[in-house]
Protein backbone atom coordinates (compact mmCIF):
# COMPACT_ATOMS: atom_id res chain seq x y z
CA UNK A 1 0.00 0.00 0.00
CA UNK A 2 2.95 2.52 0.82
CA UNK A 3 4.16 1.85 -2.47
CA UNK A 4 0.83 3.09 -4.37
CA UNK A 5 0.61 5.82 -1.80
CA UNK A 6 4.00 7.05 -3.17
CA UNK A 7 2.74 6.57 -7.11
CA UNK A 8 -0.36 8.60 -6.77
CA UNK A 9 1.42 11.16 -4.58
CA UNK A 10 3.86 11.22 -7.70
CA UNK A 11 1.12 11.28 -10.42
CA UNK A 12 -0.59 14.40 -8.31
CA UNK A 13 1.74 16.31 -8.44
CA UNK A 14 2.98 15.54 -11.87
CA UNK A 15 -0.58 16.51 -12.51
CA UNK A 16 -0.49 20.06 -11.08
CA UNK A 17 3.05 20.84 -12.59
CA UNK A 18 1.66 20.24 -16.34
CA UNK A 19 -1.70 22.61 -15.64
CA UNK A 20 1.40 25.24 -13.95
CA UNK A 21 3.24 24.87 -17.42
CA UNK A 22 0.16 24.89 -19.65
CA UNK A 23 -0.86 28.04 -17.35
CA UNK A 24 2.30 29.90 -17.70
CA UNK A 25 2.90 29.54 -21.18
CA UNK A 26 3.54 32.18 -23.01
CA UNK A 27 6.03 33.93 -25.87
CA UNK A 28 9.18 32.96 -24.25
CA UNK A 29 11.19 35.31 -27.31
CA UNK A 30 9.73 38.70 -25.45
CA UNK A 31 11.80 37.70 -22.37
CA UNK A 32 15.18 38.65 -21.85
CA UNK A 33 17.53 35.44 -21.06
CA UNK A 34 17.55 37.19 -17.44
CA UNK A 35 14.07 37.14 -17.24
CA UNK A 36 13.41 33.23 -18.48
CA UNK A 37 16.17 32.32 -16.14
CA UNK A 38 13.87 34.05 -13.24
CA UNK A 39 10.45 32.61 -14.23
CA UNK A 40 12.25 29.13 -14.62
CA UNK A 41 13.74 29.32 -11.52
CA UNK A 42 10.26 31.23 -10.04
CA UNK A 43 8.39 27.89 -11.31
CA UNK A 44 10.95 25.36 -10.22
CA UNK A 45 10.76 26.87 -6.22
CA UNK A 46 7.18 26.67 -6.52
CA UNK A 47 7.05 23.22 -8.22
CA UNK A 48 9.00 21.71 -5.38
CA UNK A 49 6.92 23.39 -2.60
CA UNK A 50 3.80 22.44 -4.61
CA UNK A 51 4.44 18.15 -4.69
CA UNK A 52 5.79 18.56 -0.44
CA UNK A 53 2.81 20.46 0.33
CA UNK A 54 0.10 17.96 -1.46
CA UNK A 55 2.65 15.09 0.36
CA UNK A 56 2.72 16.35 3.45
CA UNK A 57 0.60 18.98 4.14
CA UNK A 58 1.26 22.62 3.97
CA UNK A 59 1.87 23.26 8.07
CA UNK A 60 4.65 20.14 7.70
CA UNK A 61 7.05 21.67 5.23
CA UNK A 62 9.21 24.35 6.49
CA UNK A 63 10.33 26.43 3.89
CA UNK A 64 14.11 25.21 4.24
CA UNK A 65 12.65 21.89 2.97
CA UNK A 66 11.38 23.93 -0.24
CA UNK A 67 14.74 25.41 -0.67
CA UNK A 68 16.96 22.11 -0.27
CA UNK A 69 14.28 20.53 -3.10
CA UNK A 70 14.75 23.17 -5.46
CA UNK A 71 18.38 23.61 -5.44
CA UNK A 72 18.48 27.60 -3.95
CA UNK A 73 19.00 28.73 -0.77
CA UNK A 74 16.21 29.70 1.81
CA UNK A 75 16.69 33.54 1.34
CA UNK A 76 16.53 32.88 -2.31
CA UNK A 77 12.82 31.12 -1.85
CA UNK A 78 11.77 33.96 -0.07
CA UNK A 79 13.52 36.63 -3.01
CA UNK A 80 10.73 35.29 -5.07
CA UNK A 81 7.85 34.30 -2.71
CA UNK A 82 8.12 36.99 0.16
CA UNK A 83 5.31 34.82 1.88
CA UNK A 84 5.28 30.81 2.72
CA UNK A 85 2.06 30.55 1.62
CA UNK A 86 2.41 32.34 -1.57
CA UNK A 87 5.01 29.51 -2.61
CA UNK A 88 1.46 27.47 -3.14
CA UNK A 89 -1.06 30.30 -4.16
CA UNK A 90 1.33 31.21 -6.66
CA UNK A 91 -1.15 32.24 -9.23
CA UNK A 92 -2.28 35.65 -7.03
CA UNK A 93 -0.66 38.05 -9.59
CA UNK A 94 -1.50 35.96 -12.53
CA UNK A 95 -5.30 36.64 -11.25
CA UNK A 96 -5.19 40.00 -10.88
CA UNK A 97 -3.44 40.74 -14.27
CA UNK A 98 -6.27 38.18 -15.69
CA UNK A 99 -9.33 40.46 -14.05
CA UNK A 100 -7.56 43.51 -14.70
CA UNK A 101 -6.28 42.61 -18.38
CA UNK A 102 -9.86 41.53 -19.58
CA UNK A 103 -10.88 44.79 -18.30
CA UNK A 104 -8.16 46.79 -19.94
CA UNK A 105 -8.29 44.75 -23.32
CA UNK A 106 -11.93 44.33 -23.79
CA UNK A 107 -13.30 45.07 -27.28
CA UNK A 108 -14.50 48.86 -28.30
CA UNK A 109 -18.24 48.20 -27.85
CA UNK A 110 -17.42 45.83 -25.08
CA UNK A 111 -18.53 46.80 -21.43
CA UNK A 112 -15.97 45.76 -18.43
CA UNK A 113 -18.85 43.15 -17.29
CA UNK A 114 -19.14 41.48 -20.43
CA UNK A 115 -15.33 40.96 -20.45
CA UNK A 116 -15.04 39.66 -17.49
CA UNK A 117 -17.84 36.77 -18.81
CA UNK A 118 -15.77 35.82 -21.22
CA UNK A 119 -12.72 35.61 -18.97
CA UNK A 120 -15.05 33.78 -16.79
CA UNK A 121 -15.72 30.57 -19.49
CA UNK A 122 -12.62 30.84 -21.11
CA UNK A 123 -11.18 29.76 -18.08
CA UNK A 124 -13.39 27.10 -17.70
CA UNK A 125 -13.30 25.72 -20.79
CA UNK A 126 -9.20 26.08 -20.93
CA UNK A 127 -9.59 23.94 -16.99
CA UNK A 128 -7.28 26.70 -16.13
CA UNK A 129 -6.19 26.16 -12.18
CA UNK A 130 -7.77 30.04 -11.71
CA UNK A 131 -10.99 28.89 -13.61
CA UNK A 132 -11.35 26.18 -10.34
CA UNK A 133 -12.49 23.32 -12.60
CA UNK A 134 -9.94 19.96 -13.53
CA UNK A 135 -8.96 16.63 -13.29
CA UNK A 136 -6.85 16.34 -9.70
CA UNK A 137 -7.92 20.19 -8.74
CA UNK A 138 -9.49 18.34 -5.49
CA UNK A 139 -6.24 17.55 -3.85
CA UNK A 140 -5.48 21.42 -4.39
CA UNK A 141 -8.15 22.48 -2.31
CA UNK A 142 -7.85 19.85 0.65
CA UNK A 143 -4.84 21.60 1.14
CA UNK A 144 -5.78 24.81 1.24
CA UNK A 145 -8.69 24.18 3.41
CA UNK A 146 -6.31 22.11 5.99
CA UNK A 147 -4.29 24.84 6.56
CA UNK A 148 -5.78 28.43 8.21
CA UNK A 149 -2.96 30.42 6.77
CA UNK A 150 -3.28 29.26 3.31
CA UNK A 151 -7.14 30.30 3.39
CA UNK A 152 -6.57 33.53 5.35
CA UNK A 153 -4.32 34.20 2.49
CA UNK A 154 -6.50 33.08 -0.02
CA UNK A 155 -9.05 35.92 1.01
CA UNK A 156 -6.59 38.33 1.41
CA UNK A 157 -5.64 37.58 -1.99
CA UNK A 158 -9.67 38.07 -3.16
CA UNK A 159 -9.38 41.39 -1.46
CA UNK A 160 -6.44 42.45 -3.71
CA UNK A 161 -7.93 41.75 -6.95
CA UNK A 162 -10.67 43.52 -5.30
CA UNK A 163 -8.67 46.85 -5.48
CA UNK A 164 -6.86 46.53 -8.18
CA UNK A 165 -10.33 45.72 -10.18
CA UNK A 166 -11.70 48.65 -9.04
CA UNK A 167 -8.89 50.68 -10.50
CA UNK A 168 -9.55 49.30 -13.64
CA UNK A 169 -13.05 49.63 -13.39
CA UNK A 170 -12.65 53.58 -12.49
CA UNK A 171 -9.97 53.92 -15.21
CA UNK A 172 -12.61 52.57 -17.91
CA UNK A 173 -15.39 54.79 -16.57
CA UNK A 174 -12.89 57.77 -17.32
CA UNK A 175 -11.87 58.47 -13.33
CA UNK A 176 -8.29 57.79 -11.62
CA UNK A 177 -7.83 54.24 -11.48
CA UNK A 178 -5.43 55.48 -8.22
CA UNK A 179 -8.48 56.58 -6.61
CA UNK A 180 -11.37 54.94 -7.76
CA UNK A 181 -14.27 56.23 -6.65
CA UNK A 182 -17.41 54.55 -4.65
CA UNK A 183 -18.97 53.39 -7.89
CA UNK A 184 -16.07 51.43 -9.03
CA UNK A 185 -15.25 50.00 -5.63
CA UNK A 186 -18.85 48.58 -5.31
CA UNK A 187 -19.22 47.51 -8.62
CA UNK A 188 -15.64 45.57 -8.17
CA UNK A 189 -16.74 44.47 -4.67
CA UNK A 190 -19.78 42.45 -6.61
CA UNK A 191 -18.55 40.96 -9.09
CA UNK A 192 -15.89 39.62 -7.06
CA UNK A 193 -18.53 38.13 -4.07
CA UNK A 194 -19.92 36.51 -7.22
CA UNK A 195 -16.65 35.09 -8.40
CA UNK A 196 -16.01 34.15 -5.09
CA UNK A 197 -18.90 32.29 -4.92
CA UNK A 198 -18.62 30.91 -8.43
CA UNK A 199 -15.04 29.58 -7.09
CA UNK A 200 -16.57 28.13 -3.90
CA UNK A 201 -19.55 26.26 -5.30
CA UNK A 202 -17.32 24.07 -8.39
CA UNK A 203 -14.67 23.47 -5.58
CA UNK A 204 -17.83 22.03 -3.36
CA UNK A 205 -18.60 19.65 -6.47
CA UNK A 206 -15.16 18.49 -7.28
CA UNK A 207 -14.58 17.54 -3.24
CA UNK A 208 -18.16 15.62 -3.51
CA UNK A 209 -16.74 13.89 -5.97
CA UNK A 210 -18.69 14.70 -9.03
CA UNK A 211 -17.17 14.21 -12.20
CA UNK A 212 -15.76 17.06 -13.55
CA UNK A 213 -17.15 17.08 -17.30
CA UNK A 214 -20.96 17.21 -15.45
CA UNK A 215 -19.88 19.51 -13.34
CA UNK A 216 -18.14 21.62 -16.29
CA UNK A 217 -22.06 21.44 -18.12
CA UNK A 218 -23.75 22.62 -15.07
CA UNK A 219 -20.72 25.16 -14.23
CA UNK A 220 -21.23 26.79 -17.84
CA UNK A 221 -24.57 27.83 -16.69
CA UNK A 222 -24.36 28.74 -13.22
CA UNK A 223 -21.34 31.51 -14.92
CA UNK A 224 -23.76 32.61 -17.79
CA UNK A 225 -26.62 33.22 -14.87
CA UNK A 226 -24.22 35.01 -12.64
CA UNK A 227 -23.24 37.04 -15.14
CA UNK A 228 -26.88 38.05 -16.31
CA UNK A 229 -27.77 38.91 -12.84
CA UNK A 230 -24.99 41.23 -12.13
CA UNK A 231 -25.91 42.71 -15.51
CA UNK A 232 -29.00 43.69 -13.70
CA UNK A 233 -27.54 45.40 -11.21
CA UNK A 234 -24.84 46.88 -13.21
CA UNK A 235 -26.54 48.01 -16.51
CA UNK A 236 -23.80 50.05 -17.97
CA UNK A 237 -21.48 46.67 -17.41
CA UNK A 238 -19.83 48.90 -14.88
CA UNK A 239 -19.79 52.42 -13.40
CA UNK A 240 -21.05 54.89 -15.23
CA UNK A 241 -18.41 57.05 -17.25
CA UNK A 242 -17.80 60.13 -15.52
Amino acid sequence: MKGAEVVEEESVAERCDVRRAAGDAQDDGALSLRERKKRLTRQRISGEATALFLERGFDEVAVAEVARAAGVSTMTVFNYFPRKEDLFLDRIPEATELVVGAVRGRGADESPLAALRRLALDLLVQRHPLGGLGEGFEHFFRTVLAAPSLRARAREAAEEIEAALAGALAEAAGGDPARPDWDARLAAAMIVAAWRTLYAEVVSRQLEGDPVQEVAVEHEAVIRHTFDVLARALPDGGPERS
